[in-house]
């Protein structure tokens, strides 16, 4: 039976350690999972012959609780979590969240506010020399100059605000045991410049090999086209086979150096990656306390890919994961369900079997296997590459693999779909077992807008590919005598998107009855090509102005236009329809998004003016509905 890694000094005692080769220091729960981070980092290590302790959460108000586990060997390891810690913390409209699905019993508050920073500055406090190397989202997107939402400010690369010697971005598998075998032959951690997928200080820009110098740090700060220029920059270079180092002054002694990303890991090496000795559950510490929430999300989940090739504008994967697909075997995958199958709590149901995007089980081209994916293309985006392999006869095999397996009831897919590569298919068949198999009664997919003037700045395709994919979803159940929906995931107040442009949103959503019940705001997060947008008004792709909703009454509008059904949003619909132009959207037609109303109306109240209903209307209403009591106004037909 695995067992987890030592938490404290009796866990060392135990398997006879006297020193850690590494203490890892994490803003999340312990959890021994490979949809986390560290889990998949420790193991990595351990497996390649190395002593890892696992300090998680320490109080950061106490600079003791990061040397609960003595000094390390070879070096502290620094990861914020799953999550960017701002994230973690703050919802878009900058509020405190309530809850942490990362920590024991969902408790908001064990980690602090740019977690990767605090923590490296408490090592610091104490543990003067010794290397620190920082991972993980939060510092692999906060790896160069980068815009933080949070205080509205460019900030400067995360390597250099921590003090930590060497950062390791993307996945990172192979940098970590590149780094830790480098270190312990010896070497200075301030030599380790030439590992694929680091970054670094130097006080020198002086590099043999093929480079990019990026504007200085101070002309980020005081030219925004600077910054979206520099950003562009990066966004061209994420590729492992023709990304060149990139140099990023701070001044004429110190320069943050990145190198070019670790190559794509092969099958064999995913399969033996996701193959280790992992507990695939949190520590038996946190059980008293609740566990730990996030679990119940990836538990009885498959991680079937990494990478992703769709370039959406608002996601980071193309700076962590990158363009190329990678995939494990159906053997590993199908191994890793079987031992599932037989967890005391396990009922039938493998929840997902996916990645960032479900339907990708191979790069997009072949290509992409040996020259990288192109700089200045985009494999589905405005239109599919020709060049693109459509073809889900790999993932339709392992999903039958799966469904066939004693004990598993239903396999669902519950990672998102690509529904313009799914129509890119020349072929029906994992469309139709899609419907057939995998769908819960709903369908999640991401079509975020309807105006194509706001999808081309999101890199998403056009409105007319997403109501062809529907048609197709339609016919496809009606041939299976199914009645299952498709639950759109729609964004308010991206960059390019106009009152009008939520306005035409408002009308779909009228057209198609769909009611959200929750919307999503757009959240600027560091390293996304939307997130630049947002801070400079410029798309990076063509240098061209992109107008930007900042206001948060606009935005307010914005969302309210999303449920203009809410009677607690007829005022901000209201406002945003007189602004748009839209008056004809206010009235009593079948057309009309609100009804209007008298002066003397309340703000969250009916839609009509109101009136008191005669008697007869209010008896009629009873015997229609004795359950329910006759609404303000007289009976009223449905809106459609």
């Amino acid at each position: 039976m695995p067992e987890f890694l030592p938490v404290c000094r009796a866990d060392m005692d135990a398997r006879g350690w006297t020193q850690c080769d590494f203490v890892y220091i994490i803003g999340d729960a312990y959890v021994d999972h490979p949809s986390f981070g560290h889990a998949i980092i420790s193991r990595v290590l351990e497996h390649a012959g190395y002593k890892v302790g696992i300090l998680s959460q320490p109080d950061w108000k106490n600079p003791d609780s990061v040397a609960a586990l003595g000094a390390p060997r070879l070096g502290f390891l620094v990861s914020g979590g799953n999550m960017d810690s701002m994230v973690n913390h703050y919802s878009v409209s900058k509020k405190h969240r309530q809850t942490d699905a990362y920590t024991p019993g969902g408790v908001m508050g064990k980690r602090p506010d740019y977690a990767v920073v605090v923590y490296c500055n408490l090592i610091r406090r104490t543990f003067k020399n010794v290397p620190i190397l920082i991972g993980g989202i939060e510092a692999s997107l906060r790896r160069l100059a980068h815009y933080d939402y949070w205080s509205d400010k460019l900030k400067r690369s995360i390597l250099l605000d921590s003090q930590a010697d060497l950062l390791l971005y993307g996945m990172g598998e192979r940098a970590i045991v590149e780094a830790a075998n480098a270190l312990n032959d010896g070497m200075n951690v301030r030599n380790l410049t030439y590992i694929d997928g680091t970054v670094f200080r130097a006080a020198s820009a002086d590099t043999p090999v093929a480079s990019i110098r990026l504007p200085d740090y101070a002309s980020l700060v005081n030219d925004p086209k600077k910054y979206a220029e520099s950003f562009y920059l990066q966004y061209t270079n994420t590729d492992p086979f023709s990304a060149k180092q990139l140099i990023e002054p701070y001044s004429e002694r110190e320069f943050v150096i990145q190198n070019p990303p670790q190559k794509p890991l092969s099958q064999q090496e995913m399969d033996e990656i996701y193959a280790l000795s992992y507990c695939r559950t949190y520590h038996p510490s946190y059980e008293a306390r609740g566990g730990v929430p996030a679990i119940q999300e990836v538990k009885f989940s498959l991680v079937s890919n990494r990478g992703c090739f769709g370039a959406c504008s608002f996601c980071a994967l193309t700076f962590h994961q990158g363009r190329i697909v990678q995939t494990r075997s159906h053997e590993s995958i199908v191994r890793e369900a079987e031992a599932m199958t037989h967890e005391a709590d396990f009922k039938g149901y493998i929840h997902d079997v996916g990645g960032p995007t479900a339907n990708f089980r191979h790069p997009a081209c072949q290509k992409q296997l040996t020259k990288g994916a192109c700089q200045n293309r985009q494999c589905l985006f405005p239109t599919p590459c020709k060049n693109m392999d459509a073809d889900h006869s790999d993932y339709l095999a392992l999903l039958r693999k799966l469904r066939k397996l004693p004990n598993v009831k239903k396999v669902f897919i519950r990672s998102g779909i690509r529904f313009d590569y799914l129509l890119a298919d020349r072929s029906d068949t994992f469309f139709k077992e899609l419907v057939r198999y995998h769908i819960s009664g709903q369908l999640k997919v991401a079509p975020e807008h309807v105006s194509d003037r706001v999808l081309a700045v999101m890199g998403k395709p056009r409105h007319s590919v997403y109501l062809q994919f529907l048609d197709r979803y339609k016919k496809i159940n009606e041939q299976e005598h199914r009645k299952q929906f498709v639950v759109p995931y729609l964004m308010s107040s991206h960059p390019g998107c106009t009152l009008k442009d939520a306005v035409e949103l408002a009308e779909y959503l009228r057209d198609t009855g769909h009611h959200p019940e929750q919307v999503q705001d757009f959240y600027p997060t560091p390293s996304t090509l939307s997130t630049v947008m947002y801070c400079t008004g410029l798309d990076p792709r063509t240098m061209q102005p992109v107008y930007v909703p900042k206001n948060p009454h606009e935005k307010a509008m914005q969302r309210a236009l999303m449920q203009y059904r809410d009677p607690k949003n007829y005022a901000l619909v209201r406002e945003a329809l007189e602004k748009a132009g839209r008056q004809d959207l206010i009235g009593n037609g079948p057309k009309c998004l609100i009804r209007p109303r008298g002066k003397k109306a309340p703000s969250g109240g009916a839609a009509m003016p109101a009136k008191k209903p005669d008697a007869p209307a209010k008896a009629r209403a009873l015997r229609q509905n004795p359950s329910k009591p006759a609404p303000r106004g007289g009976i009223r037909k449905r809106r459609r």
